[in-house]
């Protein structure tokens, strides 16, 4: 008896000529037809509604292993590259700010020492032409500041420029610049960070109070920069002399 051997078997082929012409020119247009109907189709369009709800802590915690700023990179990898998807692009101003804001919120909560969720939140999504959502995200960085102040000052800074240049609102970049200032003194916190606060200021012509914080800084001690020093008292000296004493 033949034993045929399954492995090695193999049915016989016929030549690509021996195929009937008008079966071949039928697969040909079928290929066609698809690659036609492909390039036809509208690009894949997604919504901001298509970002999710940021998972909940507990469920974050259990899915760390005991690791969570391992957790916390793909999870912000996943969070930035959301406005590509399917090859289509969705504007970050489209998104869901409170989904994007919560998202944010716990990858630092699984990585409190990551730098690169605020600066998302300061470079990316605060500078949408969206004043409302912009409002929301300086809100939140200003929240995070609070853990955190000598690591995330520069983001609280950044979001007092945005709200002066971008929002044209003094006050609210004020009141970044003063929750800066009022920070106990460290080094990791520059000089030109904590006087922000004078020269708004000044742009608010309140030129009163800002000799009032001018002076306090010198008399203090806290300026380190001999220059810095003499540039601030010039500044002070340059007010004294347009507001004589009455």
């Amino acid at each position: 008896m033949m034993r045929i051997s399954i492995g090695a078997w193999s049915a016989p082929q016929r030549p690509v000529a021996a195929v009937p012409r008008v079966v071949t020119l039928a697969l040909a247009l079928a290929l066609a037809m698809q690659i036609g109907l492909r390039l036809l189709q509208p690009a894949p369009e997604a919504t901001a509604a298509d970002l999710p709800p940021a998972p909940p802590a507990a469920v974050l915690e259990l899915a760390a292993l005991g690791d969570p700023a391992a957790l916390a990179k793909p999870m912000m990898l996943y969070l930035q590259a959301f406005d590509h998807q399917s090859g289509s692009k969705v504007p970050y101003q489209s998104l869901d700010y409170d989904n994007v804001i919560m998202w944010l919120q716990r990858i630092l909560r699984l990585d409190p020492e990551a730098q690169y969720p605020l600066h998302a939140a300061s470079r990316v999504y605060a500078e949408i032409p969206d004043p409302v959502k912009q409002r929301k995200m300086l809100g939140f960085i200003l929240r995070e500041f609070a853990l955190d102040p000598n690591r995330r000052w520069p983001w609280l800074a950044h979001a007092a420029l945005i709200a002066k240049h971008r929002l044209h609102d003094l006050p609210l970049a004020l009141r970044y610049a003063n929750a800066i200032a009022a920070q106990p003194f460290a080094p990791e916190m520059p000089d030109w960070a904590r006087q922000m606060n004078i020269f708004l200021l000044e742009d608010m012509n309140e030129l009163e109070q800002m000799k009032i914080l001018l002076g306090g800084l010198l008399i203090s001690g806290k300026i380190r920069d001999p220059a810095e020093a003499r540039f601030l008292k010039e500044k002070l000296d340059a007010l004294e002399k347009a507001q004589p004493a009455n």
